[in-house]
Order: C-alpha cells, then sequence, then structure tokens
C-alpha cells in the first residue's frame, strides 16, 4: 500500500513527462502511462524514482481498464488522475478535414479523457479512505480557438463539461474534478511558436512561451489542496501570448 497514488496519462513527453516528475518530487507514488514504451522508460530513467510505467491507448476501453487495474494491483489505490494524453489534427481548412482526422482527435482527447476519469472515479468511488481527485487538461482552446483547430478546439470545449459532470457527480464520493488550461508551455510540440504560427488577423507572428515547469507546479499546487477544497478551472498561460484579447 502506497500513501499518495498519481495516474498521469501522456507521460512519455511534454506537459506529462514535466507533471509525472513533479509528482515524483512530491512523494506521490506515480503511475505513468503513453502510447510508447520507449518513451515511458525514458521519463522512468528521469524520475530517479520507481514509477510504475504501463504503455496504455487511452481510446481502448480494455487498456484503460488494465492500466487502471495495474495501478490499484500494485498501490492499492488511487488518489489523482492527471488527465493529459490528447492529440491534435492538422491546421488544414475546416471544409478539408477528412472523418478520420475528427475522429482521431475526438476518440484520444474526449473519450479518452472520459474512460480514464470512469476508471480513476470508479476506484476512488470504492477505495478507504473514499475519494480523490481528477484533474483534466483542458488548454486555452477550451475557451477561445486558434485558426483552423476544429477537432482540437472541440474536444477541449467537450473537456470542460466532462470536468465540470465529474466535479457534480464526484461530490458524494469526495471526488474533486478540475481543469487547468494551459496556454504556451515550452515543449518540443510548441516550440514552433517562436518561429510564428497563424493569427485570428490571418497574420503569421511568434509568440512568448513559458517553461512547462510552470504546469507542474500548478498540477502539483491543485493536486495538494485539502479534500474540502477544489481548483474547479485554473489557467497557466505565457504572461504576454496574445490570449485575452485575441482576434
Amino acid at each position: 500500500m502506497a500513501g499518495k497514488v498519481a495516474v498521469v496519462t501522456g507521460a512519455g513527453s511534454g506537459i506529462g513527462r514535466a507533471v509525472a516528475l513533479a509528482l515524483v518530487r512530491d512523494g506521490y507514488a506515480t503511475v505513468i502511462a503513453g502510447r510508447r514504451k520507449d518513451a515511458l522508460e525514458e521519463t522512468a530513467r528521469m524520475a530517479g524514482a520507481e514509477v510504475l510505467a504501463v504503455p496504455t491507448d487511452v481510446t481502448d476501453p480494455a487498456s484503460v481498464e488494465a492500466l487502471f487495474s495495474a495501478a490499484k494491483g500494485k498501490y492499492g489505490r488511487v488518489d489523482l488522475l492527471f488527465n493529459n494524453a490528447g492529440t491534435g489534427a492538422p491546421a488544414i481548412g475546416f471544409d478539408e478535414l477528412s472523418f478520420e482526422q475528427w475522429s482521431r482527435v475526438v476518440a484520444t482527447n474526449l473519450t479518452g479523457s472520459f474512460l480514464c476519469a470512469q476508471a480513476a472515479f470508479r476506484i476512488m468511488k470504492e477505495q478507504s479512505p473514499m475519494g480523490g481527485r481528477i484533474i483534466n487538461n483542458g488548454s486555452i482552446s477550451a475557451h477561445a480557438p486558434r485558426p483552423n483547430s476544429a477537432p482540437y478546439t472541440a474536444t477541449k470545449h467537450g473537456v470542460t463539461g466532462l470536468t465540470k459532470s465529474i466535479a457534480l457527480d464526484g461530490r458524494k464520493y469526495d471526488i474533486a474534478g478540475g481543469q487547468i488550461d494551459i496556454g504556451n508551455a515550452l515543449t518540443p510540440l510548441a516550440a514552433r511558436m517562436e518561429e510564428g504560427v497563424p493569427q485570428a488577423d490571418g497574420s503569421v507572428r511568434p509568440e512568448p512561451l513559458m517553461d512547462v515547469e510552470n504546469v507542474a507546479r500548478s498540477v502539483v499546487f491543485m493536486a495538494g489542496l485539502p479534500k474540502d477544497a477544489n481548483a474547479l478551472f485554473l489557467t497557466v498561460m505565457a504572461t504576454k501570448m496574445p490570449f485575452v484579447g485575441r482576434g
């Protein structure tokens, strides 16, 4: 039996890796999930402590079930889920998107978040002491879109609805649901923003980025709140990024 147990999806790189490492430093027994075994193993090496790496496809109910069964089997409980796994579609015209591109993003970002949250919810509801915390990675696209981002933006708006439902339905089981909306964290995926990305007015301009550690610290803060407090929504973003007033 462990003390605090966390599950982090999309932990093989970027935000998920940074958050997983921060939770390990904060004393969590941490279960890391992602599609690529080699990337998870690299995260585990960086942790400098024992973590449980479980290759997982969050779009597959059986794979998600195996992830949470492994977490419960090793540590006896789950106290925290950081629902982070996500993907996007090519930045092409709205009318050019294929059904397959749309479906892949919906399956990962929305259905995957639901499946993981549901599996964590079931464990948190039945464990003793009862309860836990589920934190969804929403993105500032949960509030306003970038050009040519319909699948990603739509799913992140859907994640916001999922977060509110978790927060409501989890009340009687001491399960807190929250969401972190992130803007321009410096990861390999976002590094291109320094060179210029499309804006709502049709221009292409570079955007400021912030250290991904700011995201990790924010998730640790949310996770560390007492049982009777919840950060329902928290936005952490590069101070000078063109989000407020976008367009």
